[in-house]
Formats: C-alpha cells, sequence, structure tokens
C-alpha cells in the first residue's frame, strides 16, 4: 500500500550509514560511506532491480577506484584518470520533501562535485532523479552529466531506433567500441527495436551508443520492468559520436547509460541532467517486435523526465 514517503537511516550490506526511501511499494536505498551510489531499487521485499559487486559492497576507504554496483554519476567523455576519480569517502546527505539530496566532496583531481537530488512519489511507483555536476576549480571544463545503471544478471535491455523520416539522409548514427561484436549473441537488432540480454555466460564486452530520440529505455528482470525516461535534446551536442544513451554489457551485468549534452562548465558553474525511474510489476519477457509495442510501450507512455 502506498502513502507518504519514510526516509530513514538503515544498515545495508555491511554499509552502516544508508539511507531508505519507501513509499510502502518501491524501496530505494542509497549509500553515504560512500558515492554518490544508489544501491538499491525495488518493489518492498523483492530482489535489487541493481548489481551489486560482492567484494566491493559494505566497503570504504580505499585509494582505488571501486564501482560497488548500483546507480552512479560519472562525466564524460570517458577518460584515464578523470572518469576513474575514486569516490570511496563519505558524502553529505539532507532529507527534502519525498526525498533526500547526496552531495560528494569536491573530486581532488578534476575539482567538480558531484549530487544526486532524489524524490519519491508518494501514490507511484516513480522515482525522479537529478544528477548534478559542479565546477569548483578555476577553469572551464567541457563535460557531459553521465546516468550509469548497473543492472542485475540475467535481464534483456530494450532501445528503440529513430524511426523518423529522413528521406535520402541517414536517420541516426551508432556508436561501437572496438571490442564490440555486430554478431554478439546477446543482440537482437530488430526492425525498430534493438534488444540486449545480459548473458553471464558470455564473457566479452559489448557496447553501443546513439542519439536516442525516444528518451527512453528498459530493462526486464524477474517480471519486472525498469524504464528510465530523459530528455534528448535534439540540437545539442552529446559525447560519442552524439550519443544520449549507451547500452554496455559483460559477464557479470549490463549497464544503461544515459547523458546530458555536452557543456562547457564555467567555474562556479552546475549542470543537470534527469531522469524519470519507473517500476512495473508482472511483465513477461518480450521476443518479438509485436510483443515490445503491447507490453512494454504502454507501461512508457508520452511522458518524458520532468525537471522539478
Amino acid at each position: 500500500m502506498m502513502g507518504k514517503v519514510i526516509v530513514k537511516k538503515v544498515p545495508y550490506m555491511g554499509w552502516q550509514n544508508c539511507i531508505s526511501l519507501s513509499n510502502g511499494s518501491i524501496e530505494l536505498i542509497a549509500v553515504t560511506d560512500v558515492g554518490p551510489r544508489i544501491i538499491r531499487f525495488g518493489f518492498v521485499g523483492q530482489p535489487n532491480i541493481f548489481y551489486e559487486i560482492e567484494d566491493e559492497v559494505g566497503t570504504s576507504g580505499s585509494d582505488d577506484y571501486r564501482l560497488y554496483g548500483g546507480h552512479r554519476l560519472w562525466h564524460s567523455p570517458e577518460s584515464m584518470p578523470r572518469t576513474y576519480v575514486p569516490d570511496n569517502s563519505p558524502v553529505q546527505w539532507e532529507e527534502i520533501e519525498n526525498g533526500i539530496i547526496l552531495r560528494q566532496e569536491i573530486e581532488h583531481w578534476t575539482h567538480i562535485r558531484k549530487e544526486l537530488i532524489i524524490r519519491l512519489s508518494s501514490d507511484t511507483n516513480e522515482v525522479c532523479v537529478r544528477h548534478r555536476l559542479t565546477n569548483t576549480g578555476a577553469w572551464p571544463v567541457e563535460l557531459a552529466p553521465w546516468a550509469i545503471s548497473m543492472m542485475a544478471p540475467g535481464g534483456t535491455a530494450y532501445l528503440r531506433r529513430n524511426l523518423k523520416d529522413t528521406g535520402l539522409a541517414p536517420s541516426q548514427s551508432l556508436a561501437l567500441w572496438p571490442y564490440t561484436r555486430l554478431d554478439d549473441p546477446r543482440v537482437v537488432w530488430g526492425r525498430k527495436y534493438f534488444r540486449i540480454r545480459q548473458d553471464p555466460a558470455v564473457a566479452h564486452p559489448f557496447k553501443i551508443g546513439m542519439p536516442n530520440s525516444s528518451g527512453w529505455v528498459a530493462y526486464l528482470n524477474f517480471d519486472t520492468l525498469f524504464i528510465k525516461r530523459y530528455i534528448h535534446h535534439e540540437e545539442a551536442r552529446y559525447p560519442d559520436f552524439g550519443s544520449s544513451c549507451e547500452i554496455y554489457a559483460n559477464q557479470n551485468t549490463l549497464e544503461l547509460g544515459t547523458l546530458g549534452p555536452l557543456t562547457m562548465l564555467n567555474p562556479g558553474s552546475s549542470c543537470d541532467h534527469t531522469e524519470d525511474w519507473s517500476l512495473h510489476a508482472n511483465v513477461l519477457e518480450s521476443v518479438s517486435e509485436k510483443e515490445i509495442e503491447s507490453k512494454i510501450l504502454p507501461l512508457i507512455g508520452g511522458e518524458v523526465a520532468k525537471n522539478p
């Protein structure tokens, strides 16, 4: 039964200072000992839709970069060492109406501060996650906010192609990484939709990126459909050949990533990227495009990410 959003401090997987948000139907758990990270999201009493890295959850304080699992905020383009500055120290947090703010200490090398502003709906299975990057340094930095969810193994991601009629011109780009195999057995290149399975038996990595004008990407696991919605800005510049959405898979997890536009972030300035999440129970796997359109599309609806 849904009702008031309850925010409380809880231990989770060895971390003693996690924050739980629940409306009685869905539950989100954020970590404050490291991060910022959202480590759990799911229906109350049901499996975590996010992946948890067994030998990293519950730890803190290392000088090595750790993924931990769950949902994180990066800044794109990906590069070493900028992307991999360790975030193994405690974060500040504060309660807001129906949610919390997680605020990282300033990254010592990049001078970028990361924040997650999380609001849980009191009467639907929805969450709004605003990702904020602030440049505290002395020089402008070009970057794009990059929101990445590491999904629990065994599920399937769904992504819609851009089918706009562009006449004789191409309708979209598709970014491929050197290790990406077009004959990957986990991938179905459909006429309208791409389907990418997470398969623990397939070790080699896979990654694609694209300008996702539909503004949604989904993942089905445990008969639960997780939908991310966001705004794709048609006229904006995006990293990785114009990609506002990227999917990465290996033998452990599948990552759903969405990106905001590339921004020249001046000292003292911030940029935001917002995702709307929703969970839907009792959804069976769609193995044809007709099933995708009858089972999944009605759950997505026409509304894209809100910016409260």
